[in-house]
């Protein structure tokens, strides 16, 4: 059986820039039209030295229509060819009327490529941003990746993996990430808690809450935030953190600028990394005017400060992340799978990618941050994630671990059934 494999690659929107009209992609007209988007070539350079073969399928039906010329087609291929490294183009200049064989979501040239390349379809990828390029992978066997823009268009209903761009996806096919790796179920053996390499930090803002989980021996460390902060009732933020670091002098503590504006934040952190040895200041990834703090995440560095980059939901701000980071001072990224998780996205994936790019500076530690269950500590362990936030609330359930689930079927049938009693209810 063969074992060679491929990424299918479209080319508009994947490869340059689409020209958008309505909120609808379009090819450009010409080959001086061309943009090729950033970080595709390093993306494609990474695979190829992954042993990936690079073939753009590519579906040009204004040539059917009349609207384009063929020869302006193969112009912009030829200038794409120069420039990156792909191995090879298939293109369908019909219309949907045509009917053939080769225009997508018929898998027609992937198909053809096979064949002529001895390609395993299971261990090949096609990456597009839009409905025809996932089913037309979906149709030949292969895992898809969606390369969503939010066009105003039909979407396609599943696929193995989102991002948003090819150099993002590269990240997580690279890593290992793609197909995912098994990881743990609910109905498999958990390690224990001391078995986990994951360290385990308390998520909270109530003082007698977080001294409970400084009690806790497998709890390394604790953060907070203005939102906990503020539902626990607390309002001088200043005398609440000192208290704290009073309190806890000997655990990581991780502390929150809350300005806005970037050079107010930059003021904030400098002041809150003054009052312990033991505090993180959390530094979000950008303001709510989407000016990203990057160069303030460079300069705390560069000066010693421990900083705890947070918010983030891409690996693109994964990227930008670790390049401002000084690999001389202790840091975390706080990349937010719990978020990530609620968009339909399964976070893992993002995970295992995001440990391979924090590789490049060995003092920084991804935070799994906004766990929504128990099982996201194992499979933040999985991957090599090395710190999980989580709360109060999640840490009570360690008490469930391995619980026969039998007994736990019994107990909500129980549940239910006493409720029911107690309530008086009657039909």
């Amino acid at each position: 059986m063969s074992t060679r494999r491929a990424v299918f690659l479209d080319r508009d929107g994947v490869l340059n820039a689409s020209v958008i009209r309505a909120g609808k992609p379009y090819p450009p007209a010409r080959a001086d039209e061309v943009v090729i988007l950033p970080g595709v070539a390093q993306a494609l350079r990474r695979l190829k030295a992954a042993g990936y073969m690079l073939i753009v399928v590519t579906n040009q039906p204004d040539v059917a229509r009349g609207t384009a010329a063929r020869e302006d087609v193969e112009a912009i291929n030829a200038r794409l060819a120069a420039e990156l490294p792909l191995d090879e183009f298939r293109t369908c200049f019909h219309d949907g009327p045509d009917a053939c064989a080769c225009r997508k979501p018929r898998p027609g040239m992937l198909l053809d490529a096979a064949k002529e390349h001895g390609l395993d379809l299971s261990a090949c990828l096609m990456v597009g941003d839009r409905w025809r390029d996932i089913e037309a992978g979906q149709n030949a066997g292969c895992a898809t990746v969606f390369i969503d823009y939010g066009y105003d268009e039909k979407r396609p209903e599943r696929y193995d993996l989102r991002a948003g761009s090819l150099a993002e996806a590269a990240d997580v096919l690279l890593s290992g990430g793609m197909p995912p790796q098994p990881l743990p179920s609910r109905g498999q053996l958990m390690k224990t808690i001391d078995q986990l390499n994951v360290k385990i930090f308390a998520d909270g803002a109530d003082k007698a809450g977080m001294l409970e989980m400084y009690a806790k021996p497998f709890v390394k460390g604790l953060t907070t935030n203005p939102t906990l902060m503020r539902k626990a009732g607390i309002s001088d933020y200043k005398a609440f953190a000192l208290d704290i670091l009073q309190a806890i002098p000997d655990r990581s503590i991780s502390l929150e600028v809350f300005s806005d504006e970037l050079a107010e934040m930059e003021r904030q952190a400098l002041e809150i990394a003054s009052w312990g040895e033991n505090v993180y200041v959390k530094v979000p990834v950008s303001n709510t005017r989407r000016e990203y703090t990057y160069d303030v995440v460079r300069r705390l560095s560069a000066k010693g400060v421990k900083v705890n980059v947070t918010a983030l939901m891409t690996l693109t701000q994964v990227r930008h992340v670790v390049d401002a980071l000084d690999p001389k001072t202790p840091s975390y990224i706080s990349v937010f799978a719990g978020r990530v998780a609620d968009t339909g996205v399964d976070p893992v994936p993002v995970m295992a990618a995001a440990v391979e790019l924090m590789k490049a500076n060995p003092l920084s530690e991804l935070i799994w941050a906004s766990p929504r269950e128990l099982l996201n500590i194992f499979q933040a362990d999985a991957v090599g994630c090395h710190i999980i936030t989580v709360t109060n609330s999640i840490l009570k359930k360690l008490a469930l671990l391995g619980y026969d689930l039998d007994e736990y079927s019994l107990d909500t049938v129980k549940m239910f059934y006493n409720d029911a009693t107690a309530a008086g209810y009657k039909i």
